[in-house]
């Protein structure tokens, strides 16, 4: 398993080398370490179940770089997402969309009836998806456990799956705060990063 660092000129040009190969890398996020597959490769999302023992039924989340990556996904993006993304992205807000009838999905997307996506505010992972566009992202864990602060720390936990390991420096364990946008009226489905009263007053003075 290989390290290196993001202020290693080789570090973008290895990763996205290494997702294109079907690897599994852990990369640094805004928030805590994550590990990230191509999402149309379906051997490399079936690594990341294996390494976090995730169950099947639970689906993966998705990292984009911009709003256009996000709409490419196929998904409805009602004005409570507009409101909330310009305010919070990039950063530690995910939302659940739902799906567009008339705009179409990723074959990857196809079984489901959601999707949870976030923006980052990490420059390296920002430049990595504008490379490779979306990934899917999950915390480098295992599941159920605490992120690991540390990069070293979160590739021997979910080592032999693992092919590259990006470090970024020491993490927050704070994960993001997930809003769905599916539900009429939103639903604040886990309070992290960003304060549920915060989301509230966001959507209340946008209405």
């Amino acid at each position: 398993m290989r390290t290196l660092h993001v202020t290693d000129e080789r570090a973008l040009t290895v990763a996205a080398a290494t997702l294109r190969a079907g690897g599994v890398i852990v990369v640094p996020t805004d928030t805590v370490y994550g590990l990230a597959a191509l999402p149309d490769n379906a051997d490399a999302v079936r690594r990341i179940y294996l390494a976090k023992d995730r169950p099947d039924r639970m689906q993966l989340p998705v990292l984009a770089a911009t709003v256009d990556q996000v709409r490419q996904l196929g998904v409805e993006f009602p004005h409570v997402a507009a409101i909330l993304s310009s305010r919070w992205w990039p950063g530690p807000l995910t939302m659940a969309f739902g799906f567009s009838d008339t705009t179409a999905r990723p074959r990857w997307l196809d079984d489901r009836e959601e999707v949870a996506v976030r923006i980052p505010d990490n420059e390296f992972l920002l430049a990595l998806m504008r490379t490779t566009s979306a990934l899917v992202v999950t915390s480098a864990n295992r599941h159920g456990a605490i992120t690991p602060p540390s990069a070293e720390q979160a590739g021997s936990l979910l080592a032999p799956h693992v092919s590259l390991v990006i470090d970024g420096g020491p993490l927050d364990s704070i994960p993001s705060t997930l809003v769905n946008v599916r539900a009429r009226p939103p639903v604040i489905e886990r309070e992290g990063a960003i304060a549920r009263s915060d989301i509230a007053a966001a959507l209340e003075g946008g209405a």
